[in-house]
């Protein structure tokens, strides 16, 4: 009801009528609320669809054929969708101020294929044919802390001496958390002291003195300036690409965001060095 900002009877109502429509049942209703039913499970899907494809049945209105006008939807990585691409759009929505922009925060892969993104800046190669890609470079990752942390605590002087010292990580995303139980030699359960999935959480952590994480390097570089720790033992490199649906190469404000995200990332990678 509030998503469609509509009263709960008329949602009620329309609810009844598809389940009548259909001819089966699609919640069962109990005094703590509404669950889905078998039934609903096995449409939720096919319903998803229908409504990505309204939504880019939408933004495709949003603009007129030849100018850079409407609404773009891109999604990418918390991190990347929260730290890096905002300043990239605002400096296109200066020059085309009739661009609007839906941008998706997930470490999840949206699909492209099923429209349900315009853009996607990916840590990934994209294996789906149809699509146009840009690899724009590799964005490095290192150890980091804060100065007032280090002054307190000291640095390690070892991937092995970093168990010693609070460390800040994934709570349950499983092959992170043994990823770095591996290149730090300790298990997860006894190495990670700070536990979030969330990585801009992790990312605020570092920030705040919490302990040591693992951060992306032109990000540390911002204000609050963190150090960087053991360089020369711990590195990752995370190979981007900014990716769309080659059906959108040809619209004009698909195009114009997909050119431009591809020179700003590329200057960002190139920050890693």
């Amino acid at each position: 009801s509030r998503q469609l900002g509509v009263a709960p009877p008329t949602v009620r109502r329309r609810l009844e009528a598809l389940e009548h429509s259909l001819g089966t049942a699609l919640f069962t209703r109990s005094p703590t609320g509404l669950a889905p039913t078998d039934a609903a499970r096995e449409l939720g899907a096919h319903a998803e669809a229908m409504a990505a494809a309204a939504a880019a049945f939408e933004r495709a209105a949003s603009g007129g054929p030849a100018e850079i006008a409407g609404t773009v939807r891109i999604t990418a990585s918390e991190v990347i969708g929260a730290e890096v691409l905002p300043a990239m759009l605002a400096a296109l929505k200066e020059e085309h101020p009739k661009l609007r922009f839906e941008v998706v925060l997930s470490n999840y892969t949206q699909d492209l294929l099923r429209q349900e993104a315009d853009i996607a800046v990916r840590m990934v190669r994209p294996v789906q044919a149809a699509l146009v890609m840009k690899h724009v470079g590799v964005v490095k990752l290192g150890i980091f802390g804060h100065p007032d942390y280090i002054a307190a605590h000291g640095e390690p002087q070892s991937l092995a001496d970093a168990a010693n010292f609070t460390i800040i990580g994934p709570d349950r995303t499983l092959e992170e958390s043994r990823a770095i139980a591996e290149r730090l030699g300790a298990p997860a359960a006894k190495l990670l002291s700070f536990r979030t999935d969330s990585h801009l959480g992790q990312l605020a952590a570092i920030r705040a003195g919490v302990g040591l994480g693992i951060c992306q390097v032109p990000l540390a570089r911002r204000q609050p300036l963190l150090t960087r720790l053991l360089a020369d033992q711990f590195e990752v490199d995370l190979p981007t690409w900014v990716v769309m649906h080659e059906d959108l190469a040809r619209v004009p404000r698909i195009r114009a965001t997909f050119d431009h995200l591809v020179a700003s990332l590329t200057d960002y990678c190139r920050s890693s060095g």
